[in-house]
């Protein structure tokens, strides 16, 4: 009888691990027959290879800082920083890059665990919190796109955002952004995990469509047309401190990531490999990094980098939509001056 029932419970436990390795997202974290893992023979734990373990090590310590640095920027934008539309923008994709941190540093976690412990229940955990890493992955795409949307318009159209854009547009567009990521990571989550049918693929294509062939590419055909516009001004100043951090966040976006989406689509289609942990900690620096920027980007002046975190984000964010900060002193930058 104890083997029999040792027998279902071995059953069940694949039978779950299979359901979930349907998913996109779920395959992407749960090791393949290419990683260098193996299962012990006395056990059949899985034992990950050195190099697994020291990548997740260090996606861990990249979440952690990822986790502060995005709670301060959250902190600050909410009680000291000058709302203004952008600023909205950011503290929106902040919270998403919080979100994700957390949701990916507890699957690493619970996958640890159950790869020390043959702990296979936490399979049930995974099939939560994995689709929140891919909700909170789709929302900041999405953030950013808005982001780069609106500086472009303000360029183009400085007198309509001044005089005739509505006042809470920044905040309606988010909760749409937001309700637009829920639908999509929702749906397929539900033919993916839910009902595990074979509408599976076709939700997963329409989700990657939306992200690779939609907002992928109005994000940087409008960054390209910024790009092109502040090249060829005419008035010849140095672009405003905004200006980079976009620049600067939607490449590192491109850079870190991107792989992390095409390694989700390549995956459940067997189209190429890459390898998960390294996905992993190139979408922990993705976001993590953006507080490191807006702080950068903030502190440089005159070759070197000064003043405290709250006013490098105050030089960068409360600059006006028409970049006037770079004809005239902010308020911040006058406050230093007179001290």
């Amino acid at each position: 009888m104890d083997d029999v029932r040792m027998k279902d419970k071995e059953t069940l436990a694949s039978l779950s691990r299979g359901l979930m390795m349907t998913e996109l997202s779920t395959t992407s974290l749960l090791p393949t027959e290419t990683s260098p893992d193996y299962r012990d023979n006395e056990t059949g734990c899985q034992i990950h290879s050195l190099t697994n373990v020291i990548l997740d090590g260090v996606t861990v310590l990249i979440c952690l800082f990822g986790l502060v640095g995005n709670g301060v920027v959250l902190w600050l934008l909410s009680f000291f920083i000058k709302r203004n539309p952008f600023t909205i923008y950011i503290l929106n994709l902040a919270i998403a890059d919080l979100s994700f941190l957390i949701c990916l540093l507890v699957c690493l976690i619970l996958l640890t665990v159950e790869s020390l412990f043959c702990f296979y229940e936490v399979g049930h955990f995974l099939v939560v919190f994995l689709p929140l890493v891919m909700f909170t992955h789709n929302a900041s795409l999405y953030f950013l796109t808005a982001i780069s949307v609106e500086r472009c318009l303000s360029v183009f159209f400085p007198i309509w955002c001044r005089c005739h854009r509505p006042k809470h547009l920044s905040a309606l567009v988010c909760a749409l952004l937001w309700a637009l990521s829920c639908l999509v990571t929702g749906l397929m989550s539900y033919f993916c995990v839910l009902d595990a049918t074979e509408r599976c693929p076709m939700s997963l294509i329409a989700m990657y469509a939306l992200d690779f062939l939609i907002f992928g590419p109005i994000m940087v055909l409008s960054n390209l047309i910024l790009f092109i516009k502040v090249r060829h001004s005419s008035q010849q100043r140095q672009p405003g401190r905004f200006y980079i951090v976009i620049l600067l966040t939607i490449l590192f976006f491109l850079i870190f990531a991107v792989p992390f989406g095409i390694q989700h689509f390549g995956r459940y289609f067997n189209y190429f490999y890459i390898p998960v942990q390294i996905c992993n900690a190139l979408a922990s620096v993705n976001s993590s990094i953006n507080p490191l920027i807006y702080f950068l980007v903030g502190s440089y002046r005159k070759w070197r980098f000064r003043g405290s975190v709250k006013v490098a984000l105050q030089r960068v964010f409360e600059e006006h939509a028409d970049s006037r900060e770079d004809r005239e002193p902010t308020r911040t930058d006058t406050m230093e001056m007179a001290n």
